[in-house]
């Protein structure tokens, strides 16, 4: 009787205790942290209580421990900017930005933006998307710049611009395939000729920097270059411009090292027309555009109706390597339930601690269900004991179903491993919509 009545007792406490847990478990939320911005790019910490916050249309802007901007911006990169449209969609811009792993003693930080097209670029292109260094001066500004590389864009879209310093102290960005629509030029019209694309794609081409993610020294420089090749790069002894460390990407919008577990390098592709997707790269890893998209096949001259087979290996013979999460494009797929967005928004993987729920966790976004109307949703994507990756919408406390009525356009991550949701609540670059959020626990 007396271990009968044990056992109950134990039962009793084993489901108040889970429940209590339950109940102290919080949602997550998002808390306004700072507003007034054209578009909100990028968001780096310098410290543990600063944060340097990246805005479209070429400023730098300091968030200070008092969670106030400074009235003095940390750079202005407005008028070495190339042309874009106020009055409509447009990646053209400040999209990047990087903080040294060494700031604290160097100071220096990187951007990434879209400048007037060089004396000597191809004819016709748009763009050169332009890489510089930047010191931090002892009032927090940054008059000066160092270009580290250059890259002609042929077209206004996909020249992408994410980066992150990985463990190795190596800077690692991401170069879009160059723009048009599905990795091939665009019909010349009135006589005028674009000649920007490799015949296989850009994607898949070694012999061009775009549609690929590049890793670099910053802190030496090899003969007639502002930076390094690291010595084991996978094509510096040939196949391939030494710069390259991954390829076959079409337009990465978000790139992130986890800070816990592996420290896997987390890319988030944006598709076509068909897939969005979610790669964790690998050294000299092929990731399959323009052969291959999401998980199936691609076709430049029929995207959304690609055959059912198609190569598994690149022109080489190495392998083409899957997403390990992909969903439906709402562009080809309509009102199929299985459709999340149109494009998506990377993120990182939680390391906080805040949400506890969510720890190893993967949250990201799409950028909006909707080209006109803001309908923004967050995800969370988890690894299965089967090594499997599924994706579930991120329920907020005041946001059943992750539904955040702006257009999710980047996550940033500060120096404790919280996250941050960068928005606008317009599709062009006009107007003071741009809001940085905080994901809380409430």
């Amino acid at each position: 009787m007396n271990t009968k009545l044990s056992l109950v007792r134990l039962v009793l406490v084993s489901s108040l205790c889970a429940g209590a847990a339950l109940a102290a478990e919080k949602k997550p939320a998002l808390k306004l942290i700072a507003d007034g911005f054209v578009e909100p790019t990028a968001f780096v910490p310098i410290d543990h209580e600063r944060v340097m916050i990246a805005d479209q249309l070429g400023t730098i802007h300091l968030l200070g421990e008092d969670g106030k901007i400074s009235d003095k911006l940390v750079v202005d990169l407005a008028g070495k900017l190339s042309k874009y449209n106020t009055n409509a969609f447009d990646e053209r811009g400040l999209v990047g930005m990087a903080v040294h792993p060494q700031f604290d003693n160097n100071r220096k930080f990187y951007a990434y933006y879209s400048a007037p097209l060089r004396e000597n670029a191809t004819a016709n292109f748009d763009h050169t998307a332009r890489l510089s260094e930047f010191t931090l001066a002892k009032d927090d500004t940054a008059a000066n710049e160092r270009v580290l590389l250059e890259i002609d864009m042929p077209y206004f879209n996909h020249h992408s611009g994410r980066m992150a310093f990985g463990p190795d102290g190596f800077l690692y960005v991401t170069v879009g395939d160059g723009g048009n629509g599905n990795d091939i030029d665009a019909p010349a019209r009135n006589g005028v000729e674009i000649q920007g694309k490799a015949p296989e794609g850009n994607g898949q081409s070694r012999n061009t920097l775009m549609g690929k993610v590049l890793r670099i020294d910053v802190n030496k420089k090899d003969a007639a270059k502002e930076y390094a090749v690291p010595k084991d790069n996978p094509f510096v002894n040939g196949g391939g411009l030494p710069e390259i460390f991954a390829y076959g990407v079409r337009n990465p919008w978000g790139l992130s090292f986890d800070r816990g577990g592996a420290r896997e390098l987390f890319l988030a592709d944006v598709g076509q027309d068909s897939w969005e997707e979610i790669n964790i790269i690998t050294k000299g890893g092929n990731y399959g555009w323009r052969i291959r998209e999401g998980f199936g096949c691609f076709d430049p001259k029929m995207p959304r109706n690609p055959p059912a087979d198609c190569p598994k290996v690149g022109a080489n013979g190495e392998p083409l390597l899957d997403p390990v999460l992909a969903y439906k494009n709402g562009r080809k797929w309509g009102k199929d339930p299985e459709v999340k967005g149109i494009s998506i928004t990377g993120g990182y993987v939680y390391r906080g601690k805040a949400l506890p729920q969510l720890a190893g966790k993967y949250i990201f976004g799409d950028w909006s269900r909707n080209f006109v109307i803001p309908d923004g949703v967050l995800y969370v994507a988890s690894k299965g004991a089967d090594g499997k990756w599924t994706m579930d919408a991120l329920d907020l406390a005041a946001n059943p179903g992750g539904a955040i009525k702006q257009f999710i356009i980047a996550f940033g991550e500060d120096a404790d491993g919280e996250l941050y949701v960068l928005t606008n609540s317009s599709s062009t670059l006009r107007g003071t919509n741009g809001k940085v959020w905080k994901l809380v626990a409430q």
